[in-house]
């Protein structure tokens, strides 16, 4: 029997109307995204392939990094000192899975250490075949007027720098078959007025994905991009006022948020031969929400 989108998991009124520090936790949140863990079943897609996903400790992160390594790749998380314990969590789901999984922590807002994760993927795990440029940093504010030059700063060099530093960096060790997938947003095409900077950074990174596209199709090397909507990660209580964290995600169609293991299939998709004629797109995964 096919499953009820609308009721699948829980909605706004079930969610904790909460806040975390960031960068907020995962098993502190109520209730817990889901990930997959009971859910997702491999079949073999990514067997044999290198994955670098930043952003890997939770969120969506973990939960593509959860699905890579079930379809058969190994994985490298990047992630903030703050996360250890979430990033140790992911990493033991990629390894129970039978996979190799190496965690890196540090700040991708510096050049040197976006440089450092690509050449670390490849001495652990022999190669780099597939890199998710995922992580994100966000913070509510009312207006224009409450975005500092400092916040402003951080919010692109983690959304938008650390991407092209990323993407120079591993350039030189994918080959034909490899792909590049980046994380945007339904705020790319809807911009919150109280995310005007994170929303200017999603834009960024449609464009960017799209020209990128263009540039490595000649090489067999395939860019493209997954737009969520809201979707229930740590993010969302360490970056959001208690209010909203209480009602996220009940202005969709489907009156609910997206779970992270609602976007991992996506990312598989994109990351294996099932896409193989597909680049400079991207995948929306909104709840209903129509994206242009």
């Amino acid at each position: 029997m096919s499953t009820d989108p609308r009721t699948r998991y829980v909605g706004p009124e079930q969610q904790e109307p909460d806040q975390q520090e960031h960068p907020g936790h995962s098993d502190a949140m109520e209730p817990e995204p889901d990930y997959g863990e009971g859910t997702y079943r491999g079949s073999g897609k990514l067997t044999g392939r290198r994955a670098l996903i930043t952003g890997g400790d939770s969120g969506i992160g973990r939960a593509v990094s959860l699905a890579f390594a079930r379809e058969g790749a190994d994985v490298m998380i990047s992630y903030l000192e703050a996360e250890e314990d979430d990033a140790r969590e992911t990493c033991r789901l990629v390894t129970d899975a039978g996979r190799k999984a190496v965690p890196m922590a540090g700040d991708i807002q510096e050049e040197q250490h976006c440089r450092r994760l690509v050449e670390r993927c490849v001495e652990e795990l022999g190669g780099l075949d597939i890199l998710v440029n995922n992580a994100a940093y966000q913070m509510s504010r009312k207006g224009i007027a409450d975005i500092s030059t400092e916040q402003f700063d951080r919010v692109m060099k983690t959304n938008v720098y650390a991407m092209f530093w990323l993407c120079k960096a591993a350039l030189p060790h994918l080959s034909e078959g490899s792909a590049i997938i980046n994380t945007t947003s339904i705020q790319a095409y809807e911009p919150s007025p109280n995310l005007l900077d994170y929303a200017t950074t999603k834009a960024a990174i449609l464009n960017f994905t799209k020209g990128l596209a263009q540039e490595l199709a000649p090489k067999g090397i395939r860019v493209n991009s997954v737009a969520p909507g809201p979707i229930w990660t740590p993010l969302i209580p360490a970056t959001m006022p208690a209010e909203k964290v209480g009602e996220f995600g009940a202005d969709t169609p489907l009156g609910r948020a997206g779970q992270p293991a609602e976007l991992a299939p996506a990312y598989v998709f994109l990351a294996s031969d099932d896409s193989t004629y597909i680049t400079g797109e991207r995948i929306g995964a909104t709840g209903g929400r129509p994206l242009p």
